[in-house]
């Protein structure tokens, strides 16, 4: 293989991917940090105790001797927390999504997915063989008239929180549909868990992630007790990887109680509303959205490039979206909202791309 050729070629369509090395020295608009809780006094105190207690590593999987008291309490708590039986904790959100797919390989027939899914739900499914169908975006009549062309056991599976929309999927029209198809549901709330309350419909799976809201690293997944003992037996990644450092789970658990505390959450609330407010007088085309992530479509892989290099110059970092992640004239500045970004900021920023375009 020629990968300089290839390399070529990527480049001259805008779309060479590079490591950013974040220095704190700009004002922070891509982070999916939503609640500040990275960098709170309580969480890096509680990580630290961990340490002091556990090491700094695992040293094993789960089913070895990886699998802690902090790791037990953590898994009791989220299990409190969202409301479900039981939970099990996975490395990532990406490794937890896969881990759900590779578990249930042998138990489905059919699989319809968001057409704006996040891309390890859809790798997932390519992973246990079964063609990857796709119903138009938060369009429940579009996943009806697809699931009546289906027989067998299937699944049917979205994000909570779009990742690059920022808007929300509609679980409970999307529970009646499973519940007339006999149809499992499962939904990836990584971008909605410490933000929003959880809606868990009885018998799905829930997936969410601890490197976002929480501020920290990992993921779990939550369902009834005889599922969650399922993912045990069968999921491979859980089975066959080392299991997160305890003092992450110690961590973890005092972002958990910061989040139930609810001031956090309720200063990116009001952000996010100001935000709203000033980008639309601003005339500024941010797509609708009450979560953190909230879009500006530019349509262009090289001038969303420029107008992310631009912000940059002038203090702010956000992040341009390009094809494939997002599809050919959606390219765009994803811009993220997180607790502790001033008024001040917010308008400086949107200032700024008012001026840029």
């Amino acid at each position: 293989m020629n990968f300089t050729q290839q390399l070529t070629h990527i480049k001259n369509q805008h779309l060479y991917r590079q490591v950013k090395i974040a220095d704190g020295s700009c004002v922070d608009f891509c982070s999916n940090d939503y609640l500040g809780l990275k960098n709170h006094p309580k969480v890096i105190k509680a990580f630290k105790q961990g340490v002091d207690k556990f090491g700094v590593g695992s040293g094993a999987s789960h089913l070895i001797n990886g699998h802690t008291t902090a790791h037990q309490e953590l898994e009791e708590a989220l299990s409190d927390y969202i409301g479900v039986e039981k939970t099990l904790l996975f490395s990532t959100g990406y490794m937890a999504n896969i881990g759900v797919f590779s578990a249930l390989k042998s138990e489905l027939d059919w699989v319809l997915q968001d057409k704006l899914n996040h891309a390890s739900l859809i790798d997932a499914n390519h992973l246990i063989g079964l063609p990857l169908k796709r119903y138009l975006h938060t369009d429940i009549a579009s996943l009806e008239k697809k699931i009546d062309r289906q027989t067998g056991q299937g699944l049917i599976v979205t994000d909570t929180v779009f990742s690059m929309d920022g808007d929300q999927a509609d679980i409970i029209a999307l529970e009646k549909v499973a519940k007339k198809s006999d149809a499992l549901l499962m939904q990836d709330d990584a971008h909605g868990f410490g933000i929003f309350d959880t809606n868990i419909p009885k018998n799905s799976i829930y997936m969410a992630t601890l490197g976002k809201a929480a501020g920290v690293m990992g993921a779990f997944v939550g369902g009834n007790i005889d599922f969650i003992d399922f993912l045990v037996q069968k999921s491979r990644p859980y089975i066959y990887t080392t299991a997160i450092a305890p003092a992450l789970c110690v961590a973890t658990l005092q972002s958990l109680e910061l989040i139930k505390s609810g001031e956090q959450r309720a200063k990116l609330l009001e952000n996010i509303d100001f935000f709203q407010k000033f980008s639309h007088s601003l005339s500024l085309p941010i797509l609708p959205s009450d979560s953190a992530i909230q879009p500006l479509i530019i349509g262009d892989n090289k001038q969303a490039l420029l107008l992310s290099q631009t912000l940059l110059e002038k203090g702010f970092q956000v992040s341009a979206i390009r094809t494939p992640t997002v599809a050919k004239n959606a390219e765009r500045l994803r811009i993220t909202l997180n607790a502790n970004h001033t008024q001040k900021q917010i308008e400086q920023l949107l200032s700024e791309v008012k001026y840029a375009l």
